[in-house]
């Protein structure tokens, strides 16, 4: 086996190949999943999701390990959060992974179906990608999504969690595995790297022909390390530099509530809003209310000059009002921070949303429906939402039981990650002795 570019060390070649041949005994894991029937998976769900909340009182015990040691550390309230893996967000979990037993099973799926002129039967059908990777930041919760959607879809994993998490993500892979040995099935099928730590991560990017995919889910930082430096074919999920816009016919009192709900409601997560555009016209009458609100919600404004004008002239109590730098427009805060900007047109706003935007999600409050038409079709983002709160972009709320993240690019898979986008396709050909003339 050639040794990967970059690993310099003997311990380096020797983790590469480590995290291989766990590829490699994922992959066997994964073919005796595969011969599951729908039943049997189901089974094999339920289980884990009893396990989770038989055993949720340890898993929430190595995760205050990991949140005492975080806070420690300093990390900020945003990933905190994320972070928490407690006995509500376990039990959550646990009836997330029910969910997705519920969900009608993706495999053998027939997508199309048609007889060629000399007879032949030609159908396309569903079949799971194989072995995938995922490389993911201080998000616990992850875990269980990740391992359900895999059972459900016939794949395995390998995955690397990060150090934040190690203590929460150890327990929760121990019952599960736990699980799937009682069942007859190869705890190989969902295995962690994080015992290799950050080479573990490198390995994994480099182990092309071991893992079929990979799918990084976190910060800008790590998503974008993942995707210049792997040799694996890559998913790539979002960051989320996600805006609201209200037009001039926006209505204020949905506007208000909607705006913050999308900051606030959970500052740490990617469907979170960072910006709010807001239409000269109504600048005037709407950004004292929404500034009241957000001074009221502890939210940081970060506000253009034509903002920052009406805003301060409105004295706003406890108002913490900054003027936006450049580099604003383009930043994903993670923490009770947004950036205001008033713009001239509808155009404009497209303009500035595709400019800036991570391609994650975007929302125009407005009542004029042509506005609302022209938004939902120029906005080059995986979800626009019309008149609702950002926070809906989440494979969970789509119905999909559990998500494997927000897909931003254009290739396979966008927006939330589900059952059906964790598959691929094959033709199968049915002949009765055709011939190729």
């Amino acid at each position: 086996m050639t040794n990967p570019q970059n690993q310099g060390t003997a311990m380096n070649a020797d983790v590469f190949e480590a995290v291989c041949a766990m590829g490699d005994a994922a992959r066997t894991a994964q073919s005796q999943l595969a011969q599951a029937n729908t039943e049997a998976k189901n089974q094999l769900l339920n289980a884990i999701a009893d396990a989770l909340d038989q055993h949720a009182d340890d898993i929430a015990a190595a995760n205050t390990l990991d949140m005492n040691q975080a806070e420690t550390d300093g990390m900020d309230a945003g990933k905190l959060d994320r972070l928490r893996f407690d006995q509500q967000r376990i039990a959550a979990a646990a009836q997330g992974v029910r969910h997705v037993a519920s969900l009608p099973d993706p495999i053998g799926e027939i997508v199309r179906g048609y007889h060629l002129e000399n007879g032949l039967r030609l159908q396309q059908v569903r079949v799971p990608i194989g072995v995938l990777g995922m490389i993911y930041e201080a998000r616990p919760n992850v875990t269980v999504d990740v391992a359900s959607l895999c059972i459900k879809s016939g794949n395995a994993v390998l995955l690397r969690g990060g150090h934040a998490a190690e203590h929460t993500n150890a327990a929760t892979l121990a019952v599960i595995a736990d699980v799937l040995t009682k069942h007859g099935y190869d705890h190989n099928m969902i295995a962690t790297v994080d015992q290799y730590g950050r080479d573990g991560a490198t390995a994994m990017m480099e182990a092309r022909g071991h893992i079929d995919v990979l799918i990084p889910r976190g910060g800008a930082g790590l998503i974008q390390a993942v995707v210049r430096n792997s040799k694996v074919p890559v998913i790539e999920t979002g960051a989320g530099n996600v805006h609201i816009y209200v037009d001039r016919t926006g209505n204020p009192d949905k506007a208000i509530p909607i705006l913050i709900n999308a900051k606030t409601q959970r500052v740490g997560v990617c469907n979170a809003t960072e910006k709010l555009l807001v239409h000269k016209d109504i600048a005037e009458s709407f950004l004292p209310k929404a500034a009241a609100a957000l001074a009221a919600a502890g939210v940081e404004m970060h506000a253009d000059e034509r903002a920052y004008v009406i805003i301060e002239h409105a004295g706003i109590a406890n108002a913490q009002l900054v003027h936006a730098a450049d580099e604003d427009w383009d930043t994903e805060y993670l923490a009770l921070k947004i950036g205001i900007k008033v713009v001239d047109s509808l155009d404009e706003a497209i303009a500035h949303i595709n400019r800036h935007s991570t391609g994650h999600t975007e929302s125009i409050i407005a009542e004029d429906y042509s506005a609302i038409e022209e938004f939902t079709a120029r906005i080059d983002s995986a979800v626009v939402m019309v008149n609702a709160s950002t926070r809906f972009t989440d494979g969970g709320v789509f119905g999909f039981g559990a998500e494997l993240g927000i897909s931003t690019q254009k290739m396979h898979a966008r927006g939330p990650m589900g059952l059906r986008e964790m598959t691929t396709t094959k033709w199968i050909g049915y002949g009765t002795g055709q011939v190729r003339e």
